[in-house]
């Protein structure tokens, strides 16, 4: 082997290589929808082969929910020292995030792939809902330390039914007031119920 094959010289393109992969599916998304997305297209759209695609992806379920995760924040878990000092973080960021041009883009690519593919639904919830389901179970464990709720709520259904309420909030907007403040009102009342049960 001669010293320039020891260098490994290709790291750096297959970088911009894996960049190129979820651009083009991005691209993709936007243009014919999840259904329609091959990994022959994909492909073609970034300039590279199928065995290039499949060094990192087992399916198309897998890029198609990395890619749109590209485009997202990293999971933060707030420490206000209250819990609805945390839960107005979770919120504001949620709907600054989601109201933009690129949120709404997001959003909407989620659920057009997870209402037409169970098996996309599955790998996003696995590699990207699940943890941020569990950072979150962190916040309730504060708050149950502080005694600021009971010590038996449930935080997988708090988080599931915040979701709900933020995702129904984003794609309706079921009422004139500020968007942060229903949420706050709708998960108060979610709060409120489980402490007096």
């Amino acid at each position: 082997m001669n010293e320039s094959a020891k260098k490994q010289p290709g790291r750096p393109r297959s970088v911009q290589s894996h960049q190129a992969i979820l651009k083009s599916t991005l691209d993709l998304l936007a243009q014919v929808g999840y259904e329609r997305i091959t990994i022959d297209a994909i492909a073609l759209g970034a300039g590279v082969g199928k065995t290039t695609i499949y060094r990192w992806y087992r399916s198309k379920e897998e890029l198609v929910a990395d890619a749109i995760e590209s485009l997202r924040e990293e999971i933060e878990i707030p420490d206000k020292g209250t819990v609805w000092g945390d839960l107005d973080c979770i919120i504001e960021s949620a709907v600054k995030t989601s109201l933009t041009p690129l949120g709404r883009q997001i959003l909407a690519m989620i659920i057009g792939a997870a209402s037409s593919s169970p098996q996309f639904a599955q790998v996003y919830w696995t590699k990207y809902l699940k943890p941020r389901r569990q950072a979150f179970h962190v916040v309730i464990e504060r708050a149950q330390a502080r005694n600021e709720i009971p010590a038996d709520m449930d935080s997988d259904i708090v988080f599931d039914l915040i979701s709900g309420i933020m995702l129904y909030a984003l794609v309706v907007k079921p009422s004139d007031e500020p968007m942060e403040a229903y949420i706050r009102r709708a998960i108060a009342l979610i709060l409120k119920q489980e402490s007096t049960a």
